[in-house]
């Protein structure tokens, strides 16, 4: 982020904050945020630079605490959001990653049990997975298929079925 676009003391107070319960850890997050533009920012459409500080207490109590600061750049203007509408669409929008792409890769080609080392091998896997996630996308809005659910269509793919999507 630009030195001179950030302000030096970033974060609204601590008391500002409040303590969530999620996923066996307490959270709290704070949202700094800074109106910018493009030429500035040196994004086209950026109108907003954003510092997201999340901290997080494991209620294991044998697990570490964290504290991370997530830096984002935004096209929504900084008088269309307030802090708090700002944060959700953050958070809304990495829910929606974890919850969909990466849960259906997980589920559906068991990417997590992938004991690939090699990264470039494992970068093309995540491609060539994310590929068939954008087929059975797109034969599922033309109405190609009958399969309910992604795992099931690819279970019932073989060569001749794949290449007949791709040439329509």
């Amino acid at each position: 982020m630009p030195n001179a676009c950030w302000p030096s003391r970033p974060f609204p107070p601590e008391k500002d904050a409040r303590w969530e319960k999620h996923h066996d850890r307490l959270e709290r997050r704070r949202i700094a945020r800074v109106d910018v533009s493009p030429e500035e920012a040196g994004l086209v459409g950026c109108w907003q630079l954003v510092a997201v500080k999340r901290e997080r207490i494991p209620l294991d109590k044998s697990k570490p605490a964290s504290c991370e600061i997530g830096y984002y750049a935004t096209s929504i203007a900084g008088d269309q959001m307030d802090d708090r509408a700002l944060s959700e669409v953050i958070r809304d929008h990495w829910s929606a990653i974890e919850n969909g792409v990466h849960h259906r890769r997980d589920v559906s080609f068991g990417e997590d049990q992938c004991r690939v080392r090699n990264r470039v091998a494992a970068e093309m896997l995540a491609v060539l997975r994310n590929l068939a996630i954008a087929i059975h996308e797109l034969e599922r809005q033309r109405g190609h298929t009958e399969a309910k659910t992604l795992r099931s269509w690819i279970k019932s793919m073989n060569f001749g079925k794949a290449h007949g999507p791709l040439s329509r």
